[in-house]
């Protein structure tokens, strides 16, 4: 189905783009090791209109090209494409209509971000990375059963007010936010690594906190001033 039509040339030029770029960062995904079969999924805000751009349901990495990302609306309903929109696209509508300065959405099973969240623990700050992606630890959000918007009320009521870009929905997952999808996938796979080191560094021993001012001061420092 294609409800485009009744948009400017400028919005589907621009969801004609957001397809491209939302279909390659799908690839990122497979590539860090944090989805298998075809679980897991990207979007991104379409600029200029209330519709964001994600996967399909059900469909495998492999078969996913710019043309087979469907289109919704900011309730989730699908507006252009071919086949169903992700099971999860009630929660990532939730998250646009929420929180307006999110351009991007990511959700993984990725295996050590999810071992935390089916023990429903946060992971602690305990290395300068995390202080600098995540500003501090990496929250729990509430159980929710997918099927309505029950997960986006989680993520947001989570993140609202957190300088984390990434929720561990207790017993399913992490979901990730960003500026984009780009950043929202960056975040995704920053979360995996950050979950998998302090795993291991557990093994070993206790990890040793960083203190909150040297948090804050990484923290700013990586988000306003490095690579800039």
């Amino acid at each position: 189905m294609s409800g485009l039509t009744t948009f400017s040339a400028e919005v589907q030029a621009e969801v004609a783009r957001v397809r491209e770029v939302v279909s390659a960062l799908h690839a990122e995904l497979p590539r860090w090791g944090l989805v298998v079969w075809t679980a897991g999924n990207v979007s991104q805000r379409v600029a200029g209109a209330d519709l964001f751009v994600i996967k399909p349901s059900g469909v495998t990495y492999d078969e996913l090209t710019p043309e087979s990302m469907v289109v919704c609306d900011l309730d989730g309903n699908l507006v252009d494409g071919d086949r169903s929109p992700s099971s999860d696209t009630a929660a990532h509508a939730y998250v646009y209509r929420n929180m307006p300065e999110v351009g991007g959405v990511v959700h993984t099973h990725s295996t050590y971000a999810t071992a935390w969240a089916a023990r429903a623990e946060p992971v602690p700050c305990v290395l300068t990375m995390m202080a600098d992606e995540f500003g501090g630890d990496i929250p729990i959000g509430p159980f929710a059963l997918i099927g309505d918007d029950s997960i986006g009320q989680g993520i947001v009521e989570t993140l609202k007010g957190s300088r984390s870009p990434a929720v561990l929905m207790r017993n399913h997952g992490p979901f990730t936010i960003g500026k984009d999808a780009k950043a929202a996938v960056k975040a995704a796979v920053m979360v995996e690594e950050v979950a998998r080191t302090v795993h291991i560094s557990r093994q070993l021993g206790e990890p040793l906190p960083i203190a909150q001012e040297h948090v804050d001061s990484l923290y700013d420092r990586y988000q306003n001033v490095y690579g800039r």
